[in-house]
């Protein structure tokens, strides 16, 4: 089963996405159901790729706002992490901030007729907020990435697709600052551990990115690893995605909005520096505000990929905070099939603001984009909400993108941070 998930839009053709699952079906074309979290809240939608719809269905609440989510490989289960706290944590109805004090990781198995959640087991209850979560090859583990402190945990997941235990890890790792995220390579022998970094303040130098690289084995990493170019500086990596042919990896790098390329060396290590480094952004000469690049997902063929730039920046308008402008856009890279140099053939819109994560349908079609933030823009003279919503493409032969249709979402002061599509689990 492969996963595929979304995020905010810059498009590159390559290996997997986050979280697209696709169950074995019977040959006939899937239906498929999406799910977007707005705070603590799990949306389900029925999704069409043929007519480039959406139909609600119904929702389960976590304990904490989502955080990311994963879909086993061959169960109808999906992984849901959740936490109390974090940057994107909305200030409570009496005006104060919730505590972070809870946070985990929830099961639910997927009915296979109506595509509703139901728990599964018990929640693996988590030191910190996790900010990804993903399985190995064959979901016999589930890891997990910490922002802060930086740090990854793996945890055993039982035959049924339950979780158990915590993987107690022998050796002390290597684990960076401030983690983004947690991959497993195909061959399942290599765990990659994105950490940012942070830019420099007035009050502390810049904290330096790498990339980090684990021997895996049972649950159990290893130091293998660190690529950091320029010695991590002005290196903010945050996301990766694999090619699903060619040993190639895609990195983005979020306040430069920068997508670069990198090799596998003898299958365990990435070569030291990229072997292509393209512009995120349509305009990158001129930003207009502060820019920044989020996730990454290669198309299920392997010759495009896509990634997301956001801006989400105000400017004071009569005392009321206002799009200040930017680029909210998918970008779209062709793969080269000899070298894998990634060229930008589109940035196109994603009619949001923020768009944080987005996701692509498994016959690669569709895809979704979650436009985090509801916030006041510029219409003409006047100034009106630009509310939080799913924004529906369309994927033609070539990769390149067609805009559908949006569905808003009645996010409020709590944000739009994650979708992912799946195909229905076979009831067999």
């Amino acid at each position: 089963m492969r996963i595929i998930q979304l995020n905010t839009i810059v498009v590159a053709v390559g290996a997997s996405s986050l979280l697209l699952n696709m169950f074995v079906g019977s040959g006939a074309e899937p239906s498929l159901m999406l799910y977007a979290s707005v705070g603590a809240r799990l949306m389900q939608y029925d999704a069409n790729a043929d007519a480039a719809t959406l139909v609600e269905r119904g929702s389960v609440t976590l304990p904490g706002y989502v955080q990311e989510a994963w879909a086993h490989p061959s169960k109808p289960v999906l992984y849901v992490a959740w936490s109390n706290g974090g940057a994107l944590y909305a200030p409570t109805q009496g005006g104060t901030t919730r505590s972070a004090t809870d946070s985990g990781i929830t099961a639910f198995r997927i009915d296979a007729v109506t595509g509703a959640l139901q728990t599964h087991g018990e929640s693996a209850a988590l030191r910190a907020r996790p900010i990804y979560i993903t399985c190995d090859v064959s979901c016999k583990h589930l890891l997990a990435a910490y922002p802060d402190p930086s740090d990854i945990s793996v945890h055993n997941v039982r035959d049924d697709g339950t979780l158990d235990g915590k993987v107690v890890q022998p050796n002390p790792l290597d684990v960076g600052i401030y983690a983004h995220q947690v991959r497993v390579t195909p061959s399942n022998n290599v765990v990659v551990l994105v950490t940012r970094g942070n830019e420099p303040t007035a009050e502390k130098p810049e904290d330096r990115g790498a990339v980090k690289l684990f021997r895996y084995k049972d649950g159990i990493l290893s130091n293998l690893a660190s690529v950091a170019p320029n010695g991590g500086i002005a290196f903010r990596s945050r996301h990766v995605d694999f090619h699903p042919t060619r040993p190639w990896v895609y990195l983005t790098l979020e306040a430069q909005n920068k997508l670069e390329m990198y090799r596998w060396m003898d299958g365990d290590t990435f070569a030291p520096g990229p072997s292509f480094v393209a512009d995120t952004l349509a305009s990158p000469e001129k930003p207009a505000a502060r820019q920044v690049a989020s996730s990454i997902h290669v198309h299920p063929n392997g010759g495009v990929v896509y990634v997301a730039n956001r801006a989400a920046g105000t400017v004071d308008v009569g005392g009321r905070g206002v799009f200040a402008g930017g680029e909210n856009s998918i970008a779209v890279f062709s793969i080269d099939g000899q070298t894998g140099e990634p060229r930008r053939v589109q940035n196109i819109d994603t009619h949001g603001i923020q768009p944080r994560t987005f996701a692509i349908d498994p016959s690669g079609r569709m895809l979704v984009v979650a436009n985090q933030t509801s916030m006041l823009v510029r219409d003409g003279a006047a100034i009106k909400t630009a509310p939080a919503n799913l924004a529906v493409f369309r994927i033609d032969r070539a990769g390149h993108l067609t805009f559908v249709r949006t569905y808003d979402v009645g996010a409020g002061r709590e944000p739009l941070s994650w979708v992912g599509m799946i195909a229905r689990p076979s009831s067999t």
